[in-house]
């Protein structure tokens, strides 16, 4: 048997599919998978045990009509490989018609109700409920393919040469590690970085064997600069100097994670870690850290969650802004005492 799972894209929706490809590969070991995936995303699948193939999507390259013959490139070849299940996880106009030229001898997909893309389907499984994690969401397609939707994987397994490139390059301190992530692609996502600053700050004062990773891409290296000067020698400022596979080692050596609601979150719940996350526009019961959702921070707001991307509120991000240092701090420290070898200054 062949199979296609088309989700290209984000980090964390990419993160919060796998577990799809782990159950397909336990139950059906004998299945050839490939998975359709962003080219920036695709070196996190890259050798992974469970894929057969990598079919990159590079949509800045596919936009421009001098590089048109790329993606009928890519469609002549899904074609070629005759995948007898197409699986779209990501339910978009684009994905739903990948899916379909795919042409494989059943396709489903999620019915999001967006972009149409149900009607690319020979089946659309919508949500099972209102609060459905998306992880639940992605994994009731397997009920409708009659595969059992439980069983032991991991998750994210090691990746060893990425592991020993991290420790050369930065020789992490034999400590305990939180890894910090301030950066989101929403703006109104992210936790005040003052607020963050303040947060390490604290924490450096009162653990003197407590050291921060921040991590995140180039986009959040202001905020990785303010964070890493109030924590001082504490802090090692990775944003825009690692790769994706280096990132998620950094997140397995950590013991706890500080973070909006972004990609790495979904890497650190996805690894077993504690995650101390902050919510504001977005609903963390549909996109919280998975096993971890009633542990999210939010405040209640009249109009949170939005599921915006812009806040039209009348004190802008005040549902981020007002969940205080104080209250993280609190939560952090309480994740911090579970913690072996913490030792107070």
């Amino acid at each position: 048997m062949k199979i296609l799972i088309l989700k290209p894209s984000s980090l964390g929706d990419v993160v919060q599919a796998l577990p799809v490809l782990r159950l397909l590969k336990l139950h059906l070991p004998a299945a050839e998978i490939h998975w359709w995936i962003a080219s920036e995303l695709a070196p996190l699948l890259q050798g992974d045990a469970d894929l057969a193939g990598i079919i990159p999507f590079d949509r800045r390259r596919w936009r421009s009509p001098f590089h048109w013959h790329e993606p009928v490139a890519s469609v002549r070849y899904m074609r070629s490989l005759k995948f007898d299940w197409v699986i779209d996880l990501q339910g978009l106009a684009r994905s739903g018609v990948f899916a379909w030229l795919a042409n494989g001898g059943f396709t489903i997909g999620l019915n999001t109700g967006r972009e149409g893309a149900r009607g690319l389907y020979d089946v659309a499984v919508p949500r099972p409920g209102p609060q459905t994690h998306a992880v639940d969401w992605y994994l009731a397609v397997l009920d409708q393919l009659r595969v059992p939707a439980d069983g032991k994987f991991e998750w994210l397994p090691p990746r060893p040469e990425a592991a020993a490139q991290l420790h050369a390059k930065w020789k992490p301190a034999a400590a305990r590690w939180v890894a910090i992530q301030p950066g989101a692609r929403w703006m109104n996502k992210r936790w005040p970085v003052e607020h963050f600053s303040e947060l390490v700050s604290t924490l450096t004062r009162r653990h003197r064997d407590l050291r921060f990773a921040i991590v995140g891409g180039r986009e959040d290296q202001e905020l990785g600069a303010a964070i890493a000067g109030a924590g001082g020698g504490a802090c090692v400022d990775l944003t825009g100097r690692t790769t994706l596979p280096e990132l998620v080692e950094w997140v397995r050596l950590s013991d706890l994670m500080v973070t909006n609601d972004t990609g790495p979150m979904h890497v650190a719940a996805a690894l077993g870690k504690p995650v101390v996350s902050m919510f504001g526009p977005t609903n963390p019961r549909q996109t919280g850290p998975y096993g971890q959702v009633e542990e999210a921070l939010r405040i209640s707001l009249p109009c949170a969650p939005c599921l915006k991307s812009t806040c039209s509120y009348a004190k802008p991000m005040e549902c981020l802004r007002a969940l205080l240092p104080a209250t993280v701090l609190e939560t952090t420290e309480r994740q911090l005492a579970t913690l072996p070898s913490l030792q107070p200054a």
